[in-house]
């Protein structure tokens, strides 16, 4: 999604609108964020990462690209929670 698509939906968009401060806190905070880009090492290292824990392509490209972010935690409910993959741990979010 484009920043300023964002910005439009959430301060118009949304049943209950942000106000334009906060909306334009939410895109700085974004713009802080490092950007991967998935490439052909991203491909390739998504299927090593699918032939070892059986993962989906998708989910495997996922769990690739957060780990070329150098994430120590990546929060998904679609993996299972506690798996720690190259020093990254995997954390459900909804789980208690």
């Amino acid at each position: 999604m484009k920043l300023w698509n964002l910005f439009v939906s959430v301060t118009r968009k949304l049943p209950k609108p942000m106000d334009t401060a906060t909306a334009q806190k939410v895109v700085a905070d974004l713009l802080n964020w490092e950007v991967v880009v998935n490439d052909g090492n991203s491909i390739l290292g998504a299927g090593k990462l699918l032939e070892r824990y059986k993962y989906s392509f998708w989910d495997s490209l996922i769990v690739h690209a957060a780990l070329q972010a150098g994430a120590a935690v990546l929060l998904s409910e679609d993996f299972s929670p506690g798996q720690h993959i190259q020093g990254m741990t995997i954390e459900n979010p909804f789980s208690e």
